[in-house]
């Protein structure tokens, strides 16, 4: 399996050039599967409950959704990719899923970060894995990496790899990455946006270096900080369902799970 992610600068509110940008960057790229950042389409730095919903979008029936599509039925991709959803009176941070065959299905972000509690509501659906042929893939966005639970659950589920779109501003994430795919025994692509977004007295800016993280708290690929990126590795998926870490250690099978209690609520 190649799987990969893209890594540039999305400019806040200009869908249609974002979208025309991430064409470019991924013309003739072979892989099998993508992954965007989150946000990709709009950028990040809302200024208002409104802006946000007027930038969002419905999912499956958006138009940045039908043209994941197209451009996965073209390249014959599986690509994840970071959309303002609206849904009702609600906007949500999500990440669509889709294949060669069309759309799959939408994860909504469940630990919002900083604003985004102003402008979206928590993801509601729960953690979800895809079957997408010979492999299974996992859903998170940005800060969901920072709670041990997000990778545990969706390696729990089977996943073998992790698929995590983000806008990341603190500077954690890419070594953090390291220790969640070894205590799971995982894949992840984390696919960060870089720059900065500037939209008045507000600014942010993106740390980039994108990564493709393997089951022993290897780096398969790292993308620079300041430059926009396609990143592809070659994934052995054997390794991410092999939990042993010796003749005598499983990391699932050892976990003593009836001393753990009830760590949801504890």
């Amino acid at each position: 399996m190649k799987a990969g992610f893209v890594q540039f600068m999305p400019r806040f509110g200009e869908i249609d050039q974002n979208l025309r940008r991430v064409k470019e960057l991924i013309q003739g790229t072979k892989a099998d599967l993508l992954v965007l950042p989150e946000l990709f389409n709009t950028g990040y730095l809302f200024s208002s409950k409104a802006e946000a919903f007027s930038l969002a979008e419905e999912i499956p029936g958006g138009k940045t959704t039908r043209w994941l599509c197209d451009i996965a039925k073209q390249d014959d991709v599986f690509l994840i990719g970071g959309v303002a959803e609206r849904s009702g009176k609600n906007i949500f941070n999500s990440a669509v899923v889709v294949s060669p065959q069309g759309y799959i299905g939408t994860y909504r972000k469940v630990h919002l970060f900083f604003e985004e509690k102003l402008w979206f509501e928590p993801g509601d659906n729960g953690f979800a894995v895809y079957d997408i042929g010979k492999w299974r893939i996992g859903i998170m966005i940005c800060f969901d990496w920072f709670f041990p639970e997000s990778m545990r659950i969706l390696s729990l589920m089977g996943a073998d790899v992790i698929c995590n779109p983000a806008n990341l501003v603190l500077p954690f994430c890419q070594e953090g990455m390291k220790i969640r795919c070894l205590e799971n025994h995982v894949f992840a692509v984390t696919a960060n946006r870089t720059g900065a977004e500037n939209r008045g007295e507000r600014s942010l800016h993106f740390t980039g270096k994108s990564q493709i993280t393997g089951p022993e708290s290897n780096i398969l690929y790292k993308a620079a900080e300041a430059t926009e990126d396609v990143g592809i590795a070659d994934i052995d998926l054997k390794s991410a369902r092999d939990k042993k870490i010796n003749g005598y250690n499983d990391i699932i099978a050892d976990r003593r799970t009836e001393l753990y209690g009830n760590l949801g609520v504890i």
